[in-house]
């Protein structure tokens, strides 16, 4: 039986990790490879160019308009929706009165949780449709409010000024009410004893959050702040179907560059390539420098 296991083992091995290899790392490795290529997508005939895309790459004014944008997103989006969600984990799970139960959330904490996560039942295109008619000009719910109390409202996604900051909105919303709900059920791992005892201290909630939860929750912050990173370096989907990168490229990200560098009428699939290599490497030293940044020594609380 001892000499019988190891082909027991590779035979249950062997079949996953050849799918794997199929499926997920052989896409990687042709990316690569086609990315040295000035191959069109649709034809035969694909010509060795060694790094020539990637130097066209470095000098491409969009490329870098792009990028920025990504920047400006992967330094708001996961701050801002982090905050949001402990702040609104912090209400559901002690913002309420203190009393005999001890330490309680808000009245409605069910309702609130429910309202929060709603828009995690919604696919993105659903989400960016949505909005793009409250964006609306003309009958969008967001300016019929600003006409009611007589400010008229810009064209939000017609306007370089907003449309990209629009776009933001609707992704930190699309993603919040996961976090509320991640946090919340962190928050509800940690003793009710150490909120008692820190706010029988005189500590106030903010000190509390600041002192307590963060440090005990501080793991899983790590893991929603890279998860949320990715997200920022993303935003393809709703870029593309609320602005399609426009007006004159100010909400244009690096996904949807690659995408339109790929499928435009010029279908240039080995600059697109080269782009997607600069995403994968981009990707994976934000990934590396947030676990590196934000190692802390593990909390143990029980």
């Amino acid at each position: 039986m001892r000499h019988g296991k190891y082909p027991l083992i590779i035979a249950f091995l062997v079949p996953p990790l050849l799918l794997y290899g199929i499926f997920v790392l052989s896409p990687y490795v042709q990316a690569f490879q086609i990315s040295t290529t000035d191959w069109g997508g649709y034809t035969a005939d694909a010509n060795y160019v060694g790094f020539d895309n990637f130097t066209r790459l470095f000098r491409d004014g969009q490329i870098w308009n792009a990028i920025q944008n990504n920047a400006i997103l992967l330094a708001v989006v996961p701050v801002v929706t982090i905050a949001l969600g402990l702040f609104f984990a912090t209400m559901l799970n002690m913002g309420g009165r203190r009393g005999q139960a001890g330490v309680v959330g808000v009245r409605g904490t069910g309702v609130y949780r429910l309202v929060y996560f709603f828009p995690q039942v919604l696919s993105v295109v659903i989400i960016a449709v949505v909005w793009r008619e409250v964006y609306h000009p003309n009958n969008g719910l967001l300016n019929a409010a600003l006409g009611a109390v007589g400010i008229d409202g810009p064209t939000w996604l017609g306007d370089p000024r907003f449309a990209f900051w629009c776009v933001l909105a609707v992704l930190v919303w699309s993603n919040v009410g996961f976090y509320v709900v991640l946090f919340g059920a962190a928050m509800q791992a940690i003793p009710r004893d150490i909120y008692e005892a820190v706010l029988l201290d005189g500590a106030s909630r903010l000190v509390t959050v600041v002192k307590i939860t963060i440090p005990l929750l501080w793991d899983t912050i790590q893991v929603a702040w890279i998860y949320l990173a990715i997200a920022a370096l993303d935003g393809f989907i709703l870029v593309q179907l609320m602005t399609d990168g426009g007006p004159n490229f100010s909400s244009d990200v690096i996904g949807l560059r690659m995408y339109n560098t790929a499928f435009a009428s010029d279908t240039r699939f080995g600059y697109a390539s080269a782009i997607g290599v600069v995403m994968f490497f981009l990707t994976l030293s934000v990934s590396v420098l947030a676990l590196r940044a934000s190692r802390r020594d593990r909390i143990d609380y029980s």
